[in-house]
């Protein structure tokens, strides 16, 4: 899984455009929505789509949303275990 985190931290870094922020900033662990990235809702827009677009993986109820985003590590693990093709 940690392969996963770290592209996802590179995907993060790029889609939602945080400047200044490197992959090794991010707290796997810590909250990502309204934590210090400053991530909002658009934010988490453009996280899903990127998510269904990369990784097949439609998340629709905000419920569900709202627990996958809370961290990187819950988002890895989400996407892991809801992925067609086996991720390493």
């Amino acid at each position: 899984m940690s392969e996963l985190i770290a592209e996802l931290k590179v995907k993060l870094i790029d889609i939602l455009n945080l400047q200044d922020v490197n992959p090794e900033d991010f707290d796997e662990n810590g909250q990502l929505v309204g934590g210090e990235l400053g991530i909002d809702s658009i934010d988490v827009l453009e996280m899903v789509v990127m998510v269904e677009k990369d990784y097949g993986i439609v998340i629709n109820n905000q419920e569900v949303g709202e627990k996958v985003f809370f961290s990187l590590a819950n988002l890895a693990d989400y996407i892991e275990k809801n992925s067609s093709g086996s991720l390493s």
